[in-house]
């Protein structure tokens, strides 16, 4: 029986978490392709690029986190309309069938149309915050000239971040409603608009003006902005999405507003104490020198590659817990977690192995060995493989925790959580070990492990804790 209910869970999770999955390895190849072509530039290039890409990072993904309820609210509404279209028995009751229609779509929408207005403000707020960061980075540490390069670079990100939270949006809509399936695609075919748009602004051609690193951004602004429209326009031919969507801001319900922003906030603030606590790291490793940045830098974005799995997996397994919590079967959410741990190991297992086996391989396609200048950062960033083979099973494991805590609709829990691991367990440790115990750039990695480590645990512990009370009532029939 347990084999059998663990298939069941691992495959309703599955079906939402691989599209999920997908769609973040294929958007995180956005990143990682501007990576690579800042890295065939040159340390200095890289390094400064990489900078202005954790800025970027830090306020997308704050932003972000303001729209992440979306998906979950819209969960729980489409889970309430299936209840009250079944009997006490789970059949479906045919006459409900367009009351039930007109109240997702009244409930939904409302949701879809403050989530884009929550979206704007932050688009423009952080575009505003992002420039102004830029300006304070000779005062943070950072080299003269290394500050220079990415203050241009974040000029040109800086306009990507509107489309970018517009897309983030209808993008929770479509997963909380289990429709991503155009995700993918579109995603897939904005990597390969991105590479020919980053060739052609970096060197200058079929036209277009050399602009070197910056050209980098400027391609990433556009791949934002045509990923939205592509979005846009697929949900506008799906014939249940399609009445469910507007992009008249005008019109968001104040109320809607106000609760998406409420329990976003804790969720951005969750994001961003993470995101936070890799630039503040990243800041400590530029103190070390271009070579131990652009080391970082290199190491980071391979773990920024494999997070995306628990990404896709947190989204999955919030969502799922969202509906399953709406139909009463809290027993079923409680499981949820050990079956989004599982895959979690499985697949961080296969890459640690990676690690392990090739790392020159692993390595190579952002900094290149042939270069001597790159020595250093190579030799740097192999020592830091062996600690990411521990640290990304916890760093999955942590975001696990958020995304089944958001199920519950508890995003403040999170960010508490997250402060004392972060903040009051690993920074504290990476300073110790990076300058007091003169470990530089493998000490910042080591501390990172302890805080990912600490903040898994407790995040696991609370929402097994949470869950418990609602265990002791009896489970509602399930509907089908």
């Amino acid at each position: 029986m347990r084999l059998t209910t663990l298939f069941r869970d691992s495959r309703a999770l599955a079906a939402l978490a691989v599209p999920l999955v997908l769609t973040q390895l294929a958007q995180v190849a956005l990143t990682t392709t501007d990576t690579v072509m800042m890295g065939m530039l040159g340390a200095a290039e890289l390094a400064a690029g990489g900078l202005a890409i954790v800025i970027f990072n830090q306020l997308r993904t704050m932003g972000v986190g303001l729209v992440t309820s979306v998906g979950n609210q819209v969960a729980a509404a489409a889970a309430r309309a299936e209840n009250h279209a079944a009997d006490p028995g789970g059949r479906p009751v045919q006459e409900d069938t367009q009351a039930v229609e007109d109240t997702v779509e009244g409930e939904v929408g409302a949701i879809v149309r403050a989530s884009l207005a929550v979206a704007t403000v932050a688009g423009v707020t952080g575009a505003v915050l992002m420039l102004l960061i830029g300006r304070l980075l000779p005062y943070l540490g950072q080299e003269g000239a290394v500050a220079e390069r990415a203050q241009h670079m974040l000029l040109a990100l800086a306009p990507g971040l509107l489309p970018c939270l517009w897309f983030q949006a209808i993008r929770q809509f479509t997963v909380g409603m289990r429709r991503p399936q155009a995700l993918l695609r579109i995603t897939l075919v904005s990597v390969a608009v991105n590479a020919g748009l980053n060739w052609a602004f970096i060197h200058g051609t079929w036209g277009i003006p050399k602009l070197g690193l910056p050209g980098v951004g400027v391609a990433t602004s556009l791949v934002y902005l045509l990923s939205f429209l592509a979005l846009y326009l697929s949900i506008r031919r799906d014939p249940i999405l399609a009445p469910l969507i507007s992009l008249n801001i005008t019109t968001a319900d104040r109320e809607t507003v106000r609760r998406l922003t409420r329990l976003g906030i804790p969720i951005a603030a969750t994001y961003g104490s993470e995101a936070g606590f890799f630039s503040v790291t990243t800041l400590m490793a530029g103190s070390f020198g271009s070579a131990a940045l652009a080391a970082h830098a290199a190491v980071n974005q391979l773990v920024y590659i494999v997070f995306q799995v628990a990404v896709g997996l947190s989204h999955a397994a919030s969502i799922n817990v969202s509906r399953e919590l709406a139909h009463d079967r809290p027993a079923a959410a409680l499981r949820i977690k050990n079956t989004a741990l599982a895959c979690a190991a499985a697949v961080m297992s296969l890459v640690a192995v990676l690690y392990i086996a090739v790392p020159e391989l692993v390595l190579a396609p952002f900094l290149d060995a042939g270069a001597a200048r790159n020595g250093e950062a190579i030799s740097i960033a192999s020592h830091l493989l062996l600690v990411t083979m521990v640290l990304q099973f916890f760093d999955c494991a942590q975001n696990i925790g958020v995304g089944l805590l958001r199920g519950l609709d508890d995003t403040k829990s999170g960010f508490r959580i997250t402060l004392i691991g972060y903040w009051a367990v690993g920074l504290p440790a990476a300073a110790l070990l990076a300058y007091a115990a003169e470990l530089e750039t493998l000490g910042i990695w080591l501390g990172l492990l302890t805080g990912l480590g600490a903040t898994a645990i407790l995040l696991l512990r609370r929402y097994s804790a949470a869950l418990r009370p609602r265990l002791t009532a009896p489970e509602s029939v399930p509907a089908t």
